[in-house]
Order: C-alpha cells, then sequence, then structure tokens
C-alpha cells in the first residue's frame, strides 16, 4: 500500500486559537480532583469567529476581524541565588481549569546563582531554573520560544505549540548597567516577538537597590530603553513595540513612612495608604521615560525584604523596610508613534489590553522576596490568519512507507538550505527537542499534488505506541514555521536479541553497565559515574563493555602527576596494546613521507603486543592490525585499553616485581619471548 492522499483525513496546521477570558482575580488553586490535568491539547477556535464548514477544505483558514489572546501570564521572581523547588505549579497558574489556562508565559529571575562555578557548569548544562520550567510546563504543551541570560539575570518565554508558527521575528538582547556598564549584576534582558503580526516586546530588569538610588534607577531604565535595538523595520526600539512588558526586581521602596506604620498597614490590610509613597508610583506621573506605562492596583503585601524559609519580614539587625520592589507594568503604543513609510503603522491594528490578575505568592520562601504573578487578555484588531508553513500528514503512521509529510510555504517566506522538519513526542520541551529530523526540500524538491514532500526512513522512526507533532524549524527566523495536530505512530518494536550487532535493541541496563572513559594525563573530568549519558555527543566511538581508555604508561611517564600508580604498570594479567617509543618519534616523518615509511627496513620493526591468558602473541608489520593507529580513529595518543575489574583489581606491590612473559621493555626484540600455552586462544 502507497502513502495515503491528502484526502484521507492529514493532520494540518492547527489554526491559532483563544477562548473568552473569565474573571478579574486570581483565582484559588483548585482541588487534585478538580484540577485540570495535562493531556492532549484541544484544537482551539477562534472568538467571535465562525467554525470552519465540514466541508471545506483542509486546512481551514479563518478570517477574523477581532481576535484574543485570552492570556499572557508574567513572572518575576528574584531567587536570591537559592536552588529551585520541587513544584512551581500554582506560580505558573496551571491548574486554574481549562478556561484560564495560559497561551503564552514569560518568566524573569533574578539573582540566580552565577558564581563561577555555577556559570561554567551552566554554560555546559541548561541551568536549574530553566531546567525547572521546563519539566513543569512541557506536559502542558508549552515549548520554551526564547531565553536570554546576563549573569544572574534571566528571561523564558513559553508558548502553547499550536501557536509557534505565529510567533516569528524572534530576538534578544540585554543591557548591563552594574558597575557603569561593565557588570551584569544589574541591567536588562529582553525578548521581542511578532506575536499574530503584532510586535511584542518582554523586558525583564533588576535595577539598584536601596532607597535613596531612585534616581540611579531611572537612569538605567533609559539606559536600557536607549542601548537595547533590534534589527528590521518593524520595532528597532523596545518602546517602538506594540506592546511592551516591563517586569522584574525594580527596587522601588516606599518613601517618608515609617517602618512600624508600613507593618501596621500590612497587618490591617490597608495597603492604599502605602501606595502614594510608593516611589514606582510616584515615578509614573513625574518621569518622563514612564509615561503610558500602567500598572494594576497593589493588593498584595509587599514583596521584600523577608526572612528566608518564612513569611515574615525582615527581623536582622538591618530590619530593611517592607517595599514592592518586584513589580509588573505594560505599555500599548499610542496610535501614530513609530509610523512606517508612508506612514502607515508596522503592525496591523489597535490593540487593548486587560489585567486579569496581578498578586504575590507567599507560599514560596526560598528567596527574601516573593514572586510575583500577573495574567493579561491581549485583544488584537487583526491577525496574521495563515502559519508561513502549513504540514499534512496522515493520522497514524502503522507502516514505515506512510512516513509521508507534504508541506506547502506560503508566498513571501524566506526558506534556507538549512531548514528542517523535526518530528517532536508530544510534551517537547523546546524546537531541538525532536526524535529525529529530515532536510526540508526547496523549490527543487519532490513535488506532489498537495505540494512538496519529504520522507522519514525507517530507522529515523521511533518504534512503539505514541502521539507525535511534525515541525518545520525556519534557520531564517529560529522558529517553528509550521506545525500539525497530534498524530499516532504504531510501529512494532524490533525483536530483542534478532541480532548480536543491532544495537537499535540493546536495553538501558546494558547501557549502563558499560563505562567508556578517555581521560588525558591530569584530567579534572569528572567521574563518568556523575556524568548523564544523555548529554553525550559522540555518536562515532562504540560502545565497549567493561572498557577503560587510558594513556599509555610511557605518556604516563612524563605526566606530572604525585600519584605513584602513573609510574607503575598494573597486573601482566591487563590486556594491553603498547607502541614503540622509536615508532612514536617517527609520526611527523611518516606524516610528511608516507612511502618511504612502507618501504622503511626500520619501519617494518613496528609491532603490536597482545597479551591475554598469560600469552605473549606478536604481530608483524604486515598485519593490517600491527599497522592499525590509534590516534587515526580520533582517540587520545598512545592509549591503553584494560579491563575494568581488571584495572581496578590487584596492583603490583612492587616496582621491581616481574612477570615474565608479560612485561616488554623499550628495547626488547620484535620477537616472541614465550610461546602460547598448549590449549589457549588469542
Amino acid at each position: 500500500a502507497g502513502p495515503p492522499s491528502p484526502s484521507s483525513g492529514p493532520r494540518s496546521t492547527p489554526a491559532p486559537g483563544s477562548r473568552p477570558p473569565s474573571g478579574g482575580r486570581c483565582s484559588p488553586r483548585p482541588s487534585p480532583a478538580t484540577a485540570s490535568r495535562p493531556g492532549r491539547a484541544p484544537r482551539p477556535g477562534l472568538l467571535g469567529c465562525p467554525k470552519p464548514s465540514p466541508a471545506s477544505s483542509s486546512p481551514a483558514v479563518l478570517a477574523c476581524s477581532s481576535f484574543v489572546l485570552p492570556s499572557i501570564t508574567v513572572v518575576t521572581w528574584n531567587v536570591g541565588t537559592a536552588m529551585p523547588p520541587n513544584d512551581v505549579t500554582s506560580l505558573l497558574h496551571l491548574n486554574t481549569g481549562e478556561t484560564n489556562d495560559a497561551d503564552m508565559i514569560a518568566i524573569g529571575l533574578q539573582e540566580v546563582n552565577s558564581k563561577i562555578n555555577k556559570r561554567l557548569k551552566d554554560a555546559l548544562f541548561t541551568d536549574q531554573w530553566s531546567e525547572l520550567f521546563m519539566d513543569v510546563l512541557s506536559p502542558f504543551h508549552f515549548i520554551l520560544v526564547s531565553t536570554v541570560r546576563m549573569q544572574g539575570v534571566i528571561l523564558l518565554v513559553f508558548a502553547k505549540y499550536y501557536h509557534l508558527p505565529f510567533l516569528q521575528d524572534i530576538q534578544t538582547d540585554c543591557t548591563r548597567t552594574g558597575l557603569g556598564g561593565y557588570w551584569g549584576n544589574k541591567g536588562g534582558v529582553s525578548v521581542r516577538l511578532s506575536i499574530f503580526g503584532h510586535m511584542v516586546c518582554f523586558l525583564n530588569c533588576h535595577l539598584p537597590a536601596h532607597l535613596e538610588k531612585a534616581e540611579q534607577r531611572k537612569e538605567d531604565f533609559a539606559t536600557i530603553l536607549h542601548m537595547q535595538q533590534f534589527e528590521g523595520h518593524a520595532a528597532s526600539g523596545i518602546l517602538d513595540h506594540d506592546l511592551v512588558f516591563w517586569f522584574g526586581d525594580l527596587n522601588f521602596r516606599i518613601e517618608s513612612l515609617d517602618i512600624r506604620f508600613v507593618k501596621y498597614a500590612i497587618d490591617s490590610n490597608i495597603l492604599s495608604q502605602l501606595w502614594e509613597k510608593d516611589q514606582l508610583n510616584i515615578a509614573k506621573s513625574t518621569w518622563p521615560v514612564l509615561s503610558g506605562f500602567q500598572e494594576g492596583p497593589l493588593n498584595f503585601p509587599p514583596t521584600f525584604k523577608f526572612d528566608v524559609g518564612t513569611n515574615k519580614y525582615d527581623s536582622s539587625a538591618k530590619k530593611r523596610k517592607p517595599a514592592w520592589t518586584d513589580r509588573i507594568l505594560w505599555k500599548i503604543k499610542s496610535p501614530g508613534v513609530g509610523l512606517g513609510a508612508g506612514g502607515r503603522r508596522p503592525s496591523r491594528g489597535v490593540l487593548s489590553v486587560s489585567q486579569l490578575c496581578y498578586c504575590s505568592h507567599m507560599e514560596y520562601t526560598v528567596s527574601d522576596h516573593k514572586p510575583v504573578a500577573a495574567i493579561f487578555a491581549v485583544q488584537f484588531a487583526s491577525k496574521a490568519d495563515k502559519p508561513p508553513v502549513e504540514i499534512y500528514v496522515a493520522d497514524e503512521w502503522s507502516r514505515p512507507e506512510q512516513a509521508v509529510v507534504r508541506y506547502k510555504m506560503a508566498a513571501g517566506f524566506h526558506r534556507s538550505s538549512w531548514d528542517w522538519i523535526g518530528l517532536y513526542r508530544v510534551g517537547f520541551r523546546h524546537p531541538k527537542d525532536y526524535v529525529s529530523y529530515v532536510w526540508a526540500r526547496g523549490d527543487d524538491g519532490e513535488r506532489s499534488v498537495s505540494g512538496l514532500q519529504v520522507i522519514f526512513s525507517e530507522e529515523a522512526l521511533p518504534k512503539g505506541k505514541g502521539e507525535y507533532i511534525l515541525g518545520y524549524y525556519s534557520n531564517t527566523s529560529s522558529s517553528i514555521a509550521g506545525v500539525t495536530e497530534p498524530f499516532q505512530i504504531s510501529l512494532p518494536r524490533s525483536e530483542e536479541g534478532s541480532s548480536p550487532t543491532d544495537s537499535s535493541g540493546s536495553s538501558s541496563e546494558e547501557e549502563d553497565d558499560s563505562t567508556l572513559v578517555l581521560l588525558a594525563p591530569k584530567s579534572r573530568s569528572p567521574s563518568p559515574g556523575k556524568m548523564k549519558r544523555h548529554r553525550s555527543r559522540s555518536p562515532s566511538l562504540a560502545k565497549f563493555q567493561g572498557l577503560i581508555l587510558r594513556p599509555s604508561s610511557r605518556d604516563r611517564g612524563t605526566s606530572r602527576s604525585p600519584s605513584p600508580q602513573s609510574r607503575h604498570g598494573l597486573p601482566g594479567d591487563v590486556p594491553t596494546i603498547h607502541l614503540p617509543q622509536e615508532e612514536l618519534g617517527r609520526r611527523g616523518a611518516k606524516a610528511k613521507e608516507p612511502g618511504r615509511a612502507a618501504d622503511s627496513q626500520e619501519g617494518s620493526s613496528f609491532y603490536q603486543t597482545v597479551q591475554e591468558q598469560g600469552v605473549h602473541w606478536c604481530l608483524s608489520a604486515d598485519n593490517p592490525l600491527a599497522r592499525a593507529d590509534p590516534r587515526n580513529l580520533g582517540l587520545l595518543p598512545a592509549l591503553r585499553l584494560e579491563m575494568i575489574d581488571q584495572a581496578m583489581g590487584r596492583r603490583r606491590e612492587s616496582v621491581d616485581q616481574g612477570y615474565p612473559g608479560w612485561r616488554m621493555s623499550p628495547t626488547s626484540p620484535p620477537g616472541c619471548s614465550s610461546s602460547p600455552k598448549e590449549g589457549s586462544s588469542p
């Protein structure tokens, strides 16, 4: 049977979705029995738009004059170099029911541990806070759209997978303001993107602390707005965007009032008496740089400063006055501001923002700050109604020949020869978290009735049953330009033990039993037992059961390691492969004159000694195994191969103790020093 035709029920790119906003206050966290659980994401509908007719062709293209993205959640938290908590579900408002489920989430963190050892580790692996949020959000179908970090300031932007094709022109920027602009402990990081054709910017800032530094905070914010510039004509500066979310540890304090009155107002729940003395509220009406920024009412207690691990305000000797340092504001570009060529707006239509929730979360005590969250409903006057790439795929792949993907590119889409189509498991975390991929063909690719098509090979397909999503990754925009709805893959698993050389049938338990170590002299690499296997990027190295690769004793002889084991060989019953010293010295000459090396009488003295079970086996230079150079395999120079159980077992009692028939000095003749035992095998 051939691949299914597009009329046999293909899964196409889902239409952008929205749901009407519900309520203007934060809903309490529901009980486990009523909480919504992550599952297969429903195909969303458009608010105020007609549903597609059943007779309409797939994919359905909906046109609508008014479009609401019902929920954008913004979170800010100064984590005070603390480790992440076990659960952040309530902070992200994930269990508030389907009608209040977010479409996008922006998370701004400040004071993430950025000591040198942590930054080196985070440079190699994802930091723990980002890992936590991806782990929590991926079961709810949120994908990491973009992230940016400047020392301890991090910004993460997530979106539901079916919105990804409509999030384009993604760029990031950062501005250091600490120590006169040379240090990144203070400053701002931003992610800007086009959301359904409208330019939106998320700006996470950490401004100078202390009550008397209000003017410094003003200057730093103005510097951030001036320094951050983006490519393109739609919105080159932060304030050129249609919508700006500004949040972070802004460090504004409460002026004039005594700490005892501030605490009395908090305990008596008369927070309105503190609002007029809040520095940010004063600045919004006096600083031109803050003109147009809006904020919801501060109906939650000040979020700074607490004793870590408690909900008690600072009881130390400093006794800092409580303050609303952690804030979330937004600004809508005024009509006529930032007009493009010909006096026309770069983005289509005017938008409006409604704040549904603005609250702190007292249940988190790992930091001296409390996190703050806000939920917004954004109404656009118009929207981008078609994704850049539409993908067609069958409802189920039950045979390898059904793995055919057809796709169409919109007019004006800038494709690249590095574009690819990824196969993702439902619940993937970011665009590079694919199971397999194929390169997308261009205009010269294979065409079908429904457009271009590519085919996944049988080896690239996952075995077993599961739900998957296809996504077209655009290298030009560094984003996913088209996705499908979830579809089934049901392929039989390969039978275990069908072939001893078939690596696909090996289990994870078998992988855990094998160890592969590549350590150079004086290496500071961590123990292989502490290394994560899924971090490995070395598929070319074969798996050898219980094998260690270490430098040979000759290389270790030049090491400066004080360890006595570096000068002593291991017991003679360890299989070894040695290269003579004179052979190593001729490597440069052999590389320059390969012809002479082959004809050289001296070159024929090259040999290898293989020892096993007390047998001394000699390989002449004519043997291909003898001529093999481990360095040509991309390994370390002059390797010593040892079995783990033997290498970790007996050690030589004395450096002078000999093992006849097992040792070989650099001056030993190429002839065998002992004969094989009867009945033994190499």
